[in-house]
């Protein structure tokens, strides 16, 4: 156990340029990320790092051994991670990313049943609309709708990802209801600010006959969360343009209606990524089962589907 951190620690440091990035990752302090790794010199007999007081820079068999060992290192920790369990139960923390509204709508109600069958499983769970560096920042799972998928990573489709065109009774009657994409023109529009650029994304509409049409809504007011964008459309401000999942509840309880409600947003799929490790973690693999069966057995792909 005591080579496998060392092994860890340098690789994080290789990856991060030092020891106190490393540690972030880890979860422990830049010292004992140093301890580990001075000790996994001694143990080779071989300086890995040529340490200055600036940086920390690999030497020529630091270089040839992170070679070696980084494409391993995630399957050997996958495996004791699989043989670290309570009664031959999965076991270990469990830290996932997902968005904030949609995590706790969606995505927590799961946690109940899930924790009652695999009880040694410890969630880790990080509710947060900026994007993550899954396998950078040591995430078990993301769940998002739009992530880059970076080599090393694996995604497995839960829903559509569809946008629609939300807004309040009240807005519609004051201000008449589009009855075309092209009239969009003459109304306030409350837009959203891409959480991965910080721009306003240029989306398109597309109807059940797959006819596009481009989306010519003047900004009223940008915001950069969902969750507002919806209470905006609430308080008559404007057209909200939002992913399907944050506009259903205010859609079932009536607060807001659907503006063009045969067309909208296709964005490609909500997915759950993971690493694509051949030996997947325990914990990670019963909790993308879970999340798959459980977004079935709420008819969540149905209800995401905007057609």
């Amino acid at each position: 156990m005591e080579t496998l951190n060392g092994l860890a620690c340098f690789v994080r440091t290789a990856e991060a340029g030092s020891f106190a990035g490393a540690a972030r990752h880890l979860g422990l302090t830049p010292a004992a990320v140093g301890k580990n790794v001075a000790k996994l010199e001694t143990g080779l007999g071989v300086r890995l790092f040529q340490r200055s007081t600036r940086r920390l820079t690999l030497t020529e068999a630091g270089e040839r051994f992170l070679l070696q060992v980084s494409g391993s290192l995630g399957t050997l920790q996958s495996a004791m991670a699989n043989l670290a369990s309570n009664a031959g139960q999965p076991a270990g923390v469990l830290k996932v990313s997902m968005g904030q509204s949609f995590g706790r709508l969606y995505v927590l109600p799961l946690l109940g049943p899930f924790l009652q069958r695999y009880p040694a499983i410890l969630p880790d769970w990080h509710f947060d609309n900026s994007p993550v560096d899954l396998i950078g920042q040591g995430y078990d799972a993301a769940i998002s709708g739009a992530m880059d998928l970076a080599q090393g990573m694996v995604a497995r489709k839960l829903a559509p990802a569809h946008r629609v065109l939300v807004a309040s009774a009240a807005y519609l009657e004051a201000h008449s209801t589009p009855a075309k994409p092209a009239e969009l023109a003459r109304h306030g529009g409350i837009l959203i600010r891409s959480p991965q650029t910080g721009r306003i994304r240029p989306w398109g509409l597309r109807n059940r006959q797959q006819d596009e049409a481009a989306i010519e809504l003047p900004a009223r007011l940008t915001l950069n969360d969902p969750e507002a964008a919806c209470h905006a459309a609430l308080m008559g401000l404007g057209i909200a343009l939002v992913s399907l999942p944050h506009a259903l509840p205010y859609l079932d309880n009536g607060g807001l209606l659907r503006v063009l409600p045969d067309w909208h947003v296709d964005a490609g799929h909500i997915s759950v990524y993971f690493a694509g490790h051949s030996l997947l973690p325990a914990k990670t693999r019963v909790f993308i089962d879970s999340l798959v069966e459980h977004f079935h057995q709420q008819r969540l792909p149905e209800r995401f589907d905007a057609r």
